[in-house]
């Protein structure tokens, strides 16, 4: 195996080489032939065969055996500094260990230099090994063993911190990872309320995550809070963090380029949803300028109309500018809970980007007064709606935008049932826990009740059931 936590390019200069071939490439005397690729949000597998070539006298070239090699291309360690939070790297760390065979040699681990971000990974595994093994950890003794056989490993004191941050967060909420073929039983233990407490493993997993979900200082949503956008927030308790924001590009008058939304991760795709709040009167035009900003092929709306909290139609019947961007009505589909509008868009100011066809997914089946929607089936059917159109339409790759009322509990619990079917699709593994976190990482209110997160791990159940 190859663990590599670096990116190729560096504005205008270049890094690190590429080493790995699009489809065969012979280097040397060794043939590296590229079998599979699976990209996730945070990290790329790619699996290789490798073989020694060699000579025969006149006789032309022959092959040694041939092996089979897995890369690990952490994607997500950002040019500067270290990730704002461990959970992707806990994840990727924990993924290497899992698809490593007992019988398989030493594991190659590269940055750019072997050691600043090579030193944390190695680090972060040997810990993750020693809480378990031993039931302590000792981070200040492993790094400096780790200096003593190569220079610099974990080179920074962000670094120092950041695994520090890392081991922290992997003791407080251990591996909630569940091979699909034990979650029916794991899911049954443990959702099992015990009678002298009131309370069950699911239940202490739920208050785990709000412990470890990342506290918002105002400094963090600087940009909601300027003067100018206050009118374009619902509540001034849900606003985005500056580090999330989609800013938007189209022109419209004397506007600000904000709009109260965040970008989220998929399992698969980085920045796959868009989460925001049901448009304001005064924010429809900068609703539709994100959709076509951030070249989104899909909207899903969660929340009922009510003119009594500001929540009114946002699409036209027929055709209507909002701003400068041209909604045209195409057509529109009815199946149980779900009603599905298509429309054509495009920038009136700039009529040569041409237009894109977006489908409006609006889920009838969630009434205001619950946390949940009542059938998980129909939630289900959704979510293949929503896959069909974006694969049919832009090849599985186009942005959603996902809105209720303000943004939060049952937009976050749709992104985190998206990405559990995804996760089961692509490594028959359900982790609810990591998947809540990683969305709250980047908005704290998403899936937030109880029942919200209970709900996950049923559809979950329900589409193992479809299999």
């Amino acid at each position: 195996h190859i663990c590599y936590t670096d990116i190729p390019v560096s504005l205008l200069q270049v890094k690190c080489v590429r080493y790995w071939p699009d489809d065969s490439e012979i280097y040397g005397d060794i043939k590296v032939t590229l079998i599979e690729t699976e990209p996730l949000a945070e990290y790329v597998i790619r699996t290789f065969t490798v073989q020694k070539t060699f000579f025969f006298s006149g006789e032309g070239k022959g092959h040694h055996e041939i092996r089979e090699i897995r890369q690990f291309h952490f994607t997500s360690w950002p040019d500067h500094g270290v990730p704002c939070y461990a959970t992707g790297l806990l994840g990727f760390v924990r993924q290497v260990k899992f698809l490593n065979p007992p019988e398989a040699g030493s594991i190659v681990v590269h940055c750019s230099a072997g050691a600043g971000r090579t030193g944390c990974f190695i680090a972060v595994d040997i810990m993750l090994d020693m809480a378990e093994n031993e039931g302590v950890v000792d981070i200040f003794n492993c790094i400096r063993e780790l200096r003593s056989q190569r220079v610099n490993m974990v080179q920074t004191e962000e670094q120092y911190v950041f695994v520090h941050d890392a081991i922290l967060e992997a003791c407080l909420c251990g591996n909630t990872a569940i091979p699909v073929c034990e979650f029916r039983a794991v899911y049954y233990n443990i959702s099992k309320t015990d009678p002298q407490t009131n309370s069950s493993q699911i239940k202490d997993e739920f208050q785990t995550l709000n412990i470890v979900t990342p506290r918002v200082r105002p400094e963090d949503c600087s940009i909601g809070l300027l003067p100018r956008n206050h009118d374009k927030n619902r509540s001034i308790d849900v606003l985005p963090l500056d580090r999330c924001l989609p800013f938007l590009i189209s022109v419209d008058g004397e506007t600000s380029n904000y709009i109260n939304a965040a970008l989220m991760d998929s399992h698969k795709q980085p920045a796959a949803f868009i989460v925001t709040q049901h448009p304001l009167p005064n924010t429809v035009a900068d609703f539709w300028r994100l959709v076509f900003d951030y070249n989104c092929s899909s909207v899903v709306m969660l929340n009922e109309m009510d003119a009594a909290q500001l929540c009114m139609q946002y699409w036209p019947e027929k055709s209507s500018c909002y701003g400068p961007i041209q909604v045209e009505f195409v057509s529109a589909d009815v199946d149980e809970d779900n009603l599905s509008r298509i429309f054509r868009i495009c920038n009136m100011a700039r009529p040569q980007d041409g237009y894109r066809m977006v489908q409006h997914f609006q889920f009838i089946g969630w009434p205001a007064y619950r946390d949940t929607p009542p059938s998980k089936r129909s939630i289900l059917k959704l979510v293949r709606w929503l896959n069909k159109w974006q694969e049919q339409y832009d090849g599985g790759e186009g942005r959603t935008v996902v809105h209720c009322l303000t943004g939060g509990g049952r937009s976050g619990t749709f992104c985190a049932v998206c990405s559990i079917c995804e996760m089961i699709q692509q490594q028959s593994i359900i982790d609810v826990f990591h998947t809540v976190k990683t969305l709250r990482n980047n908005k704290s209110n998403m899936v937030d009740t109880l029942d919200q997160y209970k709900f996950i791990y049923e559809v979950a159940l329900d589409y193992l059931s479809s299999f």
